[in-house]
């Protein structure tokens, strides 16, 4: 690799790292930034010119123009890690806590004549439980409302305590047998039905929704057993908030074409990276190339991929999620296709479900601004889920000043930001 692109990968790595610590970049104006000095703690000037971003910073003065390159499409200028930072921010990307709310469904109006004239009448005993009934006292009807669990024998509690249980890591007999603690009379087979039936319905419904991820990504591979054979697993995963954007499953580890993970990451996340974070297997860096170098010249991402487990440059955030996995696939004793709906059933469970203790108790869809609402966020999902074609509104925004100065080719959620671009601090 050329000395130059060396030097600017460390500067990405190290503005990456600046811009996640708190305090460290602020906004002066729509067209100037501040950013504090890692070793003296001086602030330096981050300013919009007409050729881009530019610097005060003894590093960028002195090589300031220099052009890095590699191939015969891909040229880059020279950025110091403070306009890295400012590019990386999460206060710049991350500017509304939530724009999207996926709230519970509850029942308004009479299935019959649409009066919201109703009132809570008595339950209907089910074999597992029982189910809320409602009269109407415009037309004297009686109805039950059980939207996602229709003809299901079980509750809807019983359901959702199911696929807590399995995804958390319990087997289908160990979740059998605490549903029969609680008085619900089911085979494993059931609650295998439960899971094909709802991760499809749920995944359905929450690829529609366009999550707003950072401007670093992720992305590693585990082998995995499929009816035995040994296969690997590959996964791009965003950097600040751990949302898992894609996977797939490969025969092979070196000869495989991760384009299509990079090309499907991009149409989850409605655009591309601007930096991007893998180990040294030549399949990711020949598909940065193919998708992202030879697509888009300039504008294409760095990528970052002589990494290590210790130092400033590792791929540990990627490796902990490798990690939550093959916990998982372990108790799982391997899977029996590669289109399982357990690896898309704990990929939801992992953005959706399970609060991190490194997003502060958050979930990695709510650090993307989509709010699972309600005390059961399986429920509110499938709820929303069964309705007929229905997504969440999103809120409109404001763009910041970088989102000006490089538009995306690709359509990106919209953002709503305070005083028009990166909050004070």
């Amino acid at each position: 690799m050329d000395t130059r692109t060396k030097l600017l990968e460390a500067r990405a790595v190290r503005g990456n790292q600046l811009a996640q610590v708190e305090g460290a970049v602020r906004r002066v104006s729509d067209s100037e930034y501040q950013v504090r000095s890692q070793r003296t703690g001086e602030w330096y000037q981050v300013y919009a010119t007409e050729r881009g971003l530019r610097c005060s910073c003894p590093d960028f003065q002195f090589r300031a123009g220099l052009t890095l390159s590699e191939g015969h499409r891909y040229h880059a200028e020279f950025k110091c890690k403070h306009i890295f930072a400012v590019e990386l921010s999460h206060a710049l990307r991350q500017t509304v806590e939530r724009q999207v709310k996926i709230e519970p469904v509850g029942v308004q109006t009479c299935l019959y004549c649409a009066s919201s004239d109703i009132i809570r009448r008595g339950v209907r005993h089910n074999q597992n439980g029982e189910i809320q009934r409602f009269l109407c006292k415009s037309c004297g009807r009686r109805f039950t409302k059980n939207l996602g669990f229709e003809r299901m024998k079980a509750t809807p509690e019983a359901i959702t305590q199911a696929l807590q249980l399995y995804f958390t890591g319990e087997s289908l007999r160990n979740v059998q047998r605490f549903l029969r603690l609680q008085g619900v009379e089911i085979s494993h087979q059931t609650v295998w039905n439960w899971i094909q039936k709802y991760v499809g319905l749920m995944q359905g419904y929450l690829d529609q929704i366009q999550p707003n991820l950072s401007s670093t990504w992720r992305a590693d591979e585990l082998y995995v057993k499929i009816r035995g054979n040994l296969k690997y697993l590959f996964a791009m995963m965003d950097d600040q908030t751990r949302f898992l954007i894609a996977q797939e499953v490969a025969d092979s580890k070196e000869r495989h074409d991760a384009r299509s993970l990079f090309h499907k990451s991009a149409e989850v996340a409605g655009k591309r990276p601007s930096l991007l974070i893998t180990d040294g297997l030549k399949s990711y860096h020949q598909a940065w190339k193919k998708e992202f170098v030879f697509r888009n010249g300039t504008d294409a991402p760095i990528h970052v991929k002589d990494i290590t487990f210790k130092g400033r440059v590792h791929n540990n955030k990627m490796e902990r999620l490798n990690g939550e996995i093959r916990d998982r696939e372990q108790n799982f004793r391997g899977l029996k296709s590669a289109d399982s709906p357990i690896l898309a059933g704990y990929r939801l469970f992992h953005n959706y479900i399970r609060p991190h203790e490194a997003l502060d108790g958050r979930t990695p869809a709510e650090a993307c601004g989509i709010a699972v609402e309600g005390e059961n966020r399986w429920l509110t999902i499938i709820q929303q889920a069964s309705k007929s074609g229905h997504v969440p509104t999103q809120d409109t925004s404001k763009v910041g000043i970088l989102d000006e100065l490089k538009p995306s080719r690709v359509p990106t959620l919209d953002r709503e930001t305070k005083e028009g671009g990166i909050p004070k601090t």
